[in-house]
């Protein structure tokens, strides 16, 4: 198994400076965001299109570290009604033409949420009942989700061999294991998931049983910790308190750095499941912890891997 980076996890530090932390830590990767939800502090999309030096000094910045690009991610919401969709799906279709240019087999997404019809805004439907809630769900699958992806899929085959690797994300309609089976067997195999465990843990799923279930359809995996809190006995795992608020403490749950949440048996578990699925590729580290410093989130997360890897 590699080590690798997502490059968010540090997004304070220039470029020169995460990459630098990379080498010093001994990683493998590094996963570059491009756009849509994230700010894209370590790349510039529209100039490394149009700028061939550009690109040609971000892979010399990578050889001269002994890195590679695992993935580049656009996470955001494709599938908007309104004018964000619009704006994330371009940003999407320019990250794709960039992995292309750059060789980068992998392309870390979301699969996106429609509205209802007429709506200004995404609608995720979480329960079957009442009738209304699965007839939604069924429009937004056939008129707009299955659609979108048939598309992307067949025009992305045109640029190269890259691979979707899709966040089980809650707020998106993939967001577990079936969700993401189905959009897989319905528009193929170039879509995979990227399987972060630390949204599946407050789902109240299993990682470990998430990686044997998925198996061959693992293209991507985030290194990524959540703690379950004492308050989630009455809040439920449905919290609506910001990651970022002062009463952070009062949430039910909190992305913490790994092992904080789940111990080093867990992770061991986690990693031999993917061995076992034959997944014996990168394990990005996400660092999303607002209680401790990046840097030193990201080296404890490193530190940890390594005993586990």
């Amino acid at each position: 198994m590699k080590i690798g980076l997502n490059t968010d996890s540090v997004a304070a530090l220039s470029l020169v400076e995460t990459l630098d932390l990379a080498a010093e830590l001994d990683l493998d990767y590094v996963e570059l965001a491009t756009g849509n939800w994230s700010s894209a502090p370590h790349l510039d999309l529209d100039r490394m299109l149009s700028d061939r030096a550009a690109r040609d000094g971000l892979r010399s910045m990578l050889d001269d570290r002994d890195l590679r690009l695992s993935a580049l991610t656009c996470s955001g919401n494709p599938l908007h009604p309104g004018k964000q969709g619009e704006q994330h799906r371009a940003v999407t279709d320019k990250t794709i033409e960039l992995a292309g240019l750059l060789d980068v087999h992998r392309v870390v997404i979301m699969s996106g949420l429609p509205g209802a019809p007429g709506d200004s805004t995404p609608n995720w439907v979480v329960v079957g009942w009442p009738p209304e809630a699965t007839e939604l769900l069924e429009w937004q699958w056939t008129e707009k989700v299955i659609p979108y992806w048939t598309d992307l899929v067949a025009r992305t085959r045109k640029v190269g061999d890259i691979k979707f690797c899709l966040e089980l994300h809650p707020g998106q309609v993939v967001f577990n294991v079936p969700t993401l089976i189905r959009l897989r067997e319905t528009v193929g195999d170039t879509v995979g998931a990227n399987l972060d465990p630390s949204h599946l843990m407050w789902l109240g799923a299993d990682p470990v049983a998430c990686a044997y279930a998925l198996g061959e359809a693992v293209h991507h995996v985030h290194a990524k910790d959540t703690r379950i809190e004492p308050g989630m006995a009455t809040r439920t795992a449905l919290e609506t308190i910001s990651l970022f608020a002062p009463n952070r403490q009062d949430r039910a749950w909190n992305y913490v750095t790994l092992g904080d949440g789940h111990d080093i048996e867990f992770w061991g578990r986690f990693c031999r499941a993917l061995n076992e699925v034959g997944y014996n590729d990168v394990l990005s580290i996400e660092h999303e912890d607002t209680a401790t410093t990046p840097t030193e989130g990201v080296r404890t997360s490193v530190q940890l891997l390594r005993s586990v890897t």
